[in-house]
């Protein structure tokens, strides 16, 4: 039996907006909009979504899943992803490291990285020089 990643679920207290957050984010729009679910993709064809659900209480502890973005530019991301509505955290990350630490304007945290080339190689300084 196949077996594919179709949502990720993200709870949501204002789900039209954290909705439209993410897909000024990832370039997404949305796709299906109900009183109680709110799904982003790139199209209904796509192979995964995002799927905001309701709830009511208050997120009170660090997330156990989050979602990483890689740019082409983490600082400049950064900056737009602020603008947007996103605000850097400190979850105990410490100091230099090769991600940044935002997170949307419901709490969620999520990282950007800095570029990678596939899943599991990211591309070193040296490797963007003309």
């Amino acid at each position: 039996m196949a077996v594919s990643l179709h949502h990720i679920i993200v709870d949501a207290h204002d789900l039209p907006g954290l909705a439209a957050f993410w897909c000024r984010v990832l370039d997404w729009r949305v796709l299906s909009e109900k009183e109680r679910e709110v799904i982003i993709g790139t199209d209904p064809s796509a192979p995964t979504g995002i799927c905001f659900m309701p709830v009511t209480e208050r997120k009170t502890v660090k997330n156990r899943l989050h979602l990483d973005l890689a740019p082409d530019d983490q600082e400049a991301e950064v900056e737009r992803l602020v603008a947007l509505g996103a605000r850097r955290i400190d979850i105990g990350q410490g100091g230099e490291r090769s991600w940044v630490v935002l997170a949307d304007p419901e709490g969620n945290e999520f990282c950007v990285l800095r570029p990678r080339r596939n899943l599991v190689e990211f591309v070193e300084f040296a490797d963007r020089r003309p």
